[in-house]
């Protein structure tokens, strides 16, 4: 009974449970997008070999995944979450202070986080800023860190915060995030792609800083 079994079994189906087993099936894939996403950025992230990476015929991620830009979506999320917790680190190191001064603090947290996260992880990072058309997603519970908010909504409740103590005018609040985000998103794309690929690192923290302080000026 158990060789009749095997033998009508289809072609790879016990390489699949030897290799895949009963877990989460999707989040499998996903995984295997997102260290294709680490190694080249979402351009390297490809269906068909997340399938073999995962040990499951290339039918079985259609189940989960209707083609292979759902599947870069899914691992453009799953960076930007990770961005997100990069963020929260700094935030949470911000020591109490005032709150004009916890305010200024959150907003420098959020711009080093950034760009920590930037160099860190420069094939992430392309896949969290550089798959989404436009800002519909931007508070898509996906996206978001450990602490419940995405990147994007962490740079709003910094400025929310400024606005609050008194540090930024209320009339020069609206729009706000789209100027602090393009600078330092900016000098994050000249060093993983630009002419700032030469830089070391020192001199690259010092560029990160100066660029945050211009923007928290400028607010």
């Amino acid at each position: 009974m158990s060789t009749l079994s095997t033998m009508s079994e289809p072609a790879g189906a016990a390489q699949t449970r030897a290799t895949y087993r009963h877990g989460d099936l999707r989040q499998a894939l996903l995984d295997a997008g997102i260290a294709m996403a680490r190694e080249g950025g979402p351009d390297a992230v490809v269906l068909r070999e997340a399938t073999r990476r995962a040990g499951v015929s290339p039918n079985a991620a259609y189940r989960h995944f209707a083609d292979r830009e759902a599947l870069v979506a899914a691992v453009s999320d799953a960076a930007a979450g990770e961005s997100a917790a990069a963020i929260e680190a700094e935030w949470d190191a911000v020591p109490p202070g005032s709150s004009a001064e916890t305010a200024r603090a959150h907003l420098r947290a959020v711009g080093t986080g950034y760009l920590r996260f930037a160099r860190d992880e420069p094939g992430l990072f392309r896949a969290a800023y550089t798959v989404s058309r436009d800002l519909s997603q931007a508070y898509s519970p996906g996206k978001a860190g450990p602490g419940g908010r995405t990147p994007f909504e962490l740079l709003s409740v910094a400025l929310d915060e400024l606005v609050a103590a008194g540090v930024l005018p209320a009339e020069r609040r609206p729009g706000a995030e789209f100027s602090a985000w393009s600078a330092v998103h900016g000098l994050a794309m000249l060093a993983l792609e630009g002419p700032l690929r030469g830089l070391d690192e020192a001199a690259l923290q010092r560029a990160g800083r100066a660029a945050i302080a211009m923007v928290e000026r400028g607010l």
